[in-house]
Order: C-alpha cells, then sequence, then structure tokens
C-alpha cells in the first residue's frame, strides 16, 4: 500500500478518522438520494482511556418501506422530523447504521438496528425479512457477509453488526491494485467499505463518494 512491501488489508485509528472526516465532508458535496440523511461524526470518550476522545460514523433515521404498500411522499417538520403522508406508519422501517472502528480486527464494523416507527426494535428475523431481495442474496451466497448481535462498543447495548472476520482480506484485494498514495488509500477506505457492505443491508452508496472533489 502506497509503496509498502506488503498491505494486509487494515486500517489504523487515524487512518480511519481520516477517512471518516472525508467521507463527512464528501458526502455533503454530492447529490445523495433525499430519503438518506447525512452522514455525521459522533464523538465519545476512548475505550479505556475515558480522557482522549475518539468517535464513530452515524447514519441514523433511514426509513425503509417493507410491504407492498410504497410511500408515496415525504416531508419534513419544522423540528426536522419526517411526516409520512398516505403510508401506513405499520409499512415503515427505521435503521440507524454506526460505522466504528474495531481496535481487534483494525477494520471499521457495521452497527446497525431496526425499530418500527412506534420505537419497538425489529428482531433479527424481521431484519433479514425486510432487506430488498439482492441484499438478501447476498447475505445468503457470501461466505463473508453474516450478521451477528454484538453489544455496541461505545452505546453498551444490543446491535446487529456484520461480522469483520473477512474484512481485511477483501478490502486488501479491492484497494491493492490503485495506483495512490497512502494518504490517499485512507481516504478511500470507508467509501470502498461501506459499497460493499451497503449491498448487506440494503443501503445504496452513492457511485460519486468515490471521487475526489
Amino acid at each position: 500500500m502506497g509503496g509498502s512491501p506488503v498491505w494486509d488489508g487494515t486500517l489504523s485509528p487515524d487512518s480511519f478518522n481520516t477517512s471518516a472526516a472525508a467521507l463527512v465532508k464528501r458526502w455533503k458535496e454530492i447529490e445523495v438520494d433525499d430519503s438518506l440523511p447525512e452522514w455525521t461524526w459522533k464523538p465519545c470518550s476512548k475505550l479505556g482511556v475515558p480522557s482522549e476522545v475518539e468517535g464513530y460514523l452515524a447514519l441514523e433515521r433511514v426509513y425503509r418501506s417493507c410491504g407492498t404498500s410504497q410511500i408515496e411522499e415525504m416531508k419534513f417538520d419544522g423540528a426536522g422530523d419526517v411526516a409520512w403522508v398516505e403510508s401506513s406508519s405499520d409499512n415503515v422501517h427505521v435503521y440507524d447504521f454506526h460505522a466504528v472502528y474495531s481496535f481487534s480486527y483494525k477494520v471499521p464494523v457495521l452497527y446497525f438496528r431496526g425499530y418500527h416507527t412506534s420505537g419497538q426494535l425489529l428482531t433479527l428475523d424481521e431484519v433479514k425479512e425486510g432487506l430488498p431481495s439482492h441484499s438478501q442474496k447476498v447475505l445468503s451466497e457470501s461466505k463473508w457477509t453474516f450478521i451477528t448481535q454484538e453489544e455496541h462498543p461505545h452505546l453498551s447495548k444490543p446491535w446487529l453488526a456484520l461480522h469483520p472476520c473477512a474484512t481485511s482480506g477483501w478490502m486488501k484485494l479491492l484497494l491493492e491494485e490503485t495506483e495512490a498514495t497512502d494518504k490517499e488509500h485512507s481516504v478511500q477506505y470507508l467509501p470502498a467499505w461501506l459499497s460493499v457492505v451497503g449491498q448487506a443491508v440494503g443501503l445504496k452508496i452513492p457511485l460519486e463518494l468515490h471521487s475526489n472533489s
């Protein structure tokens, strides 16, 4: 990677922060589906060292229609909340996605949860049933994408997660052939990673996110 003899597909904490900052900035610059909110950086105390600050990426309150009834219109009220028109709330699920750095695997991990508009959490089976057909296919056929329930490292609550055991391997294959400096690889890492893991959870990532501003 960037002149190093061997790159193993992992990411350092500093490189994760660099890539996260670049992704947040780039997301604001490109045209994104109106149904998607913005990625934001959530600062928090460093694990094991409360006096130091780290953080994670968050994409929250992503609304997804389930069943046969489609969402025909959405609008934002003055408080920033979404009001659905001509669509039953029973047919709408809400998702939160967090990209968190794993110090064990040295790669990002996608934590996510789904819930009804009433606030009741979805079960794993409900989450899988609500995924688009192409995402269900990815989960069933791919050897690296499997969902587990883990404790969110910063929130200390059970969340679903895509297990990161194979992430470094396929990220190495994805990026090692690109001609880029170490810094450029760091910036490219999260958009490339999201373009892959997003397929497994029905999260569409704009192609423009990969291009330079």
